[in-house]
């Protein structure tokens, strides 16, 4: 594998394991407005709030913003934990020279709640996309065409890292090689959506990925 790649890690439920706690959010969120919808969480994960509002919360105007509150403060309060092995594994490809970045459908808001509670984040990756940085939600590819035009590498020179069905497409969507995190669907439902699928990064190593090549 040459050094002309990039790595574009997805955040909640592959570099943080926080989706247990959106889940729990969203589902809340989702009784008492979205009634009708079963399961809420899991059907929004991967979009931006902007998406959420457009597509779920249309005519909802005066209540958007007091979920965006409520939102705010919930993840302030989060417990930001690594996802087993993620750190060790972007420490391997800083020492091999390839590029690295965080592509999440996060605000800066959020991310900022982040490196309050991880300040050493921001120096693990060459660089960090929130929402702010493209108007498209997943499962569009925008985000992570960005990450390789940022990079100056072609799509198919390009490895994505997701744990959600909106995230699995839009990496696909881009034409990038997918690796799938069964973090928050079972192994089995995203099987079908990604090159590979892992638990973590524990015995997931730079080797195994250039294998993927």
């Amino acid at each position: 594998m040459t050094k002309k790649r990039a790595v574009l890690f997805d955040f909640d439920g592959v570099v943080m394991d926080t989706e247990p706690q959106y889940t729990l959010f969203w589902d809340r969120i989702g009784k008492e407005y979205l009634p009708q919808y079963e399961d809420f969480g899991r059907i929004i994960k991967g979009q931006t709030l902007d998406a959420i509002y457009r597509k779920y919360f249309a005519g909802m105007e005066a209540e958007q913003p007091l979920i965006t509150e409520r939102l705010n403060r919930y993840e302030q309060s989060m417990d930001y934990t690594y996802v087993p092995g993620v750190e060790r594994f972007m420490e391997s490809l800083k020492a091999q020279g390839v590029k690295t970045a965080i592509v999440t459908s996060s605000n800066r808001q959020k991310m900022a709640n982040v490196y309050a509670a991880h300040p050493e984040l921001e120096q693990r990756v060459d660089r960090i996309l929130t929402a702010e940085f493209f108007t498209r939600s997943k499962p569009a590819p925008d985000c992570f065409l960005l990450g390789a035009e940022i990079f100056g590498v072609q799509p198919h020179e390009c490895v994505v890292f997701e744990d959600s069905f909106h995230g699995l497409q839009a990496g696909r969507a881009a034409g990038m090689t997918v690796v799938g995190l069964s973090t928050t669907h079972p192994a089995e439902a995203i099987a079908d959506k990604c090159r590979l699928v892992i638990p973590d990064f524990q015995d997931f190593t730079y080797e195994k990925m250039c294998e993927l090549f």
